[in-house]
């Protein structure tokens, strides 16, 4: 029989983090009033220095457990995939916006939806998470299932060469108590994979030869993997053209409606595929999981289309080098009104200097604060630049002015600080509602 003492103890133990929660959310009130729209992570900052331990124990709370999805890129789409597909299965999912991937976004994300009990309504977290941060708090953490999305040259300020990158994904991988998902395309995460498999089960996907065949600059990996996943030991890409792709589960082909063009999103697409079914296990439908995977939108400023004052605007945004290339190489042919802004968080422009442009062909204008450095790179390329415009705002307006162009949509290819700046000129919402 339980006593008193013992009822009022757990009482107690339930509510030990409602002094920071209280404080976190009044932190948050007073960071929104001094900076509207802005300082997200400072509640997080703060409640992290005074409970340690909150983020973690909320985090390994939820019934079904957490998933974390990480890697180098294609974190925030496949997260967006994932959750629509488990919420297409009927799962109560929580989740966090992509501007939201480190210790401090995670613990501003939680201060939103958590109880002064620290519990959270909901079935499954799943989380985009940081691959540095990531590591730095995987051991406190317990994930039923790990994504790894793959290896790339990103981020070159933090993560200095592959294999350190690859060591970070590893600690992460290793807490996974159910199933470490992986990409078998990436060498980086194909040797990963190989060397968990005795203590921690592993699911890959994959892309056909077929397919890695159409795309003769590769996946955008590090390293691409030598051989490819062999039939039936796990889901695979057999096909991509455009925004339609098939998947093949089981042996059986689905068909599935891209939110955007292009190879990387129908890999993000696997991924979230081959992690839903880890996730999921005989609760798994495929016609489920893709007919909800049809009908998402395109992700925050990825192959997002908007409507601006009449104008069909295509955003693309670039982040690394190999996201550079793969939505170049992805543009509809004849795209003939492009704008290029490159801004202060591409800190060396050298960084994007693997890339190869000339596809674009023409750009209509430059801008952003690395504005004479794009068009630089761009005329390298014998890509043709029409002007040179720094600041952004006078470029997006000059670039609307313009008459609708005969061949395709307007387009506007943007590093995060340029996709920042347009957005917040535009009068378009920020990604807060993007969960």
């Amino acid at each position: 029989m339980t006593g008193p003492t013992h009822r009022n103890t757990g009482f107690v133990r339930s509510l030990r983090y409602a002094p920071a929660i209280l404080i976190g959310r009044g932190v948050r009130v007073l960071a929104r009033w001094r900076k509207p729209g802005g300082g997200s992570a400072i509640p997080g900052v703060v409640v992290n220095r005074i409970a340690p331990g909150f983020l973690t124990t909320t985090l390994n709370g939820f019934p079904l457990g957490l998933v974390i999805v990480t890697g180098s890129s294609g974190k925030s789409t496949t997260t967006k995939m994932l959750v629509a597909v488990l919420r297409a299965h009927g799962l109560a999912v929580f989740t966090n916006q992509s501007t939201a991937n480190i210790s401090q976004g995670l613990t501003s994300a939680l201060l939103e939806r958590v109880s002064l009990s620290g519990r959270i309504t909901g079935d499954v977290a799943v989380l985009e998470m940081d691959e540095g941060h990531g590591a730095f708090i995987a051991a406190s953490l317990t994930p039923r299932v790990v994504a790894l999305t793959n290896v790339m040259v990103d981020q070159i300020d933090r993560f200095h060469d592959s294999e350190m990158v690859a060591a970070l994904l590893a600690k992460i991988a290793a807490r996974a108590a159910d199933t470490v998902v992986i990409n078998a395309d990436d060498r980086y995460l194909a040797d990963l994979g190989d060397a968990l498999e005795p203590t921690v089960p592993v699911a890959r996907y994959g892309v056909s030869a077929e397919v890695l065949a159409q795309y003769p600059r590769g996946l955008g990996y590090a390293e691409t993997a030598s051989t490819r996943l062999p039939p039936g030991t796990g889901m695979q890409l057999t096909r991509v053209l455009g925004r339609d792709a098939d998947v093949e589960f089981d042996s059986v082909a689905h068909s599935i409606r891209l939110p955007a063009r292009g190879i990387h999103y129908a890999v993000d697409a696997l991924t979230a595929l081959s992690t839903a079914q880890a996730t999921l296990g005989q609760h798994f439908d495929p016609a489920r999981a893709c007919a909800a995977l049809s009908a998402m939108p395109a992700v925050f400023g990825r192959g997002e289309v908007v409507t601006v004052g009449g104008k069909t605007i295509e955003f693309v945004l670039v982040q690394n080098p190999s996201s550079f290339q793969l939505n170049v190489d992805s543009l509809e042919s004849g795209t003939e009104q492009i704008l290029v802004i490159i801004g202060s968080d591409v800190r060396d422009p050298s960084y994007f200097w693997p890339v190869d442009t000339s596809g674009l062909g023409h750009v209509l204008i430059a801008s952003g604060l690395k504005a004479h450095d794009i068009a630089l790179q761009l005329a390298y390329d014998n890509v043709t630049v029409d002007r040179i415009e720094p600041d952004v705002p006078t470029a997006l307006d000059a670039f609307l002015a313009l008459p609708d162009p005969a061949s395709g949509v307007k387009t506007i290819i943007f590093s995060a600080d340029g996709m920042r700046r347009t957005r917040a000129h535009l009068g378009l919402v920020s990604n807060a509602g993007e969960s």
